[in-house]
């Protein structure tokens, strides 16, 4: 629902023919602001799917921010970003659904240590964080950069607050990944029943689309050569 938000301001924003000095500057303070605060909430969630959540709306701020920018580059940015991340929250919802089945609980203090009970449900929670939180080679990289130089090129400053914010944003997500699956293993989880083929079949879907969007980003960001 965030990335059909997105999209909609992306299609209606030509009709409004707003004037840039005078009514995007405050839109763009809100998203800048989101992007901080939303991120800073993140660090102090005790909640899985919260953090997740929050998460999401922290990565909006910056492309709403690139869709006020109003250039090609900040609304390709827009595109990549809200396909790759629409794609990684998908994963991590699912990935914090698989915990709650077995667990009855999103608390993370309660899901320490779970690598040890499934080991490849860890790996998939790797490769979901390392995408979440913009490790190179992913799209979400690709689209996080292509949205910091757009602002960077509308106004200098926004470097600081955009760095801050991709800053914060890794921090969040190791302590996301650290939390669930590192640590002593909860001694009120003795039965927990292994994983299943279409869990990891989601995952696969999920991750699969993501990974081979590397190779050709320009399918969702519409700069086509």
């Amino acid at each position: 629902l965030l990335k059909l938000g997105g999209y909609g301001l992306i299609r209606i924003f030509p009709l409004l023919q707003l004037n840039p000095p005078n009514m995007m500057i405050p839109i763009m303070v809100l998203a800048f602001w989101g992007i901080l605060m939303t991120s800073s909430i993140c660090l102090r969630q005790t909640d899985l799917k919260a953090l997740i959540a929050y998460s999401s709306v922290s990565h909006m701020g910056l492309v709403i921010a690139a869709i006020f920018c109003q250039t090609p580059w900040g609304l390709s940015g827009a595109m990549t970003l809200m396909v790759a991340h629409g794609l990684t929250s998908s994963a991590l919802f699912s990935l914090a659904n698989t915990n709650y089945e077995r667990t009855h609980t999103r608390t993370l203090l309660l899901l320490r240590g779970l690598q040890i009970a499934l080991p490849l449900m860890s790996s998939w929670w790797f490769l979901t964080s390392l995408a979440n939180m913009a490790m190179p080679p992913s799209t979400n990289l690709i689209g996080e950069l292509m949205i910091i130089t757009a602002l960077f090129n509308w106004s200098h400053p926004t470097i600081i607050l955009t760095g801050t914010g991709t800053l914060i944003t890794a921090s969040y997500s190791l302590y996301m990944f650290l939390m669930t699956q590192r640590g002593a293993f909860s001694t009120q989880f003795h039965f927990m029943p292994p994983s299943h083929t279409r869990e990891h079949l989601i995952l696969v879907l999920h991750l699969l689309p993501l990974g081979l969007l590397i190779m050709k980003p320009a399918l969702i960001s519409g700069l086509y050569t």
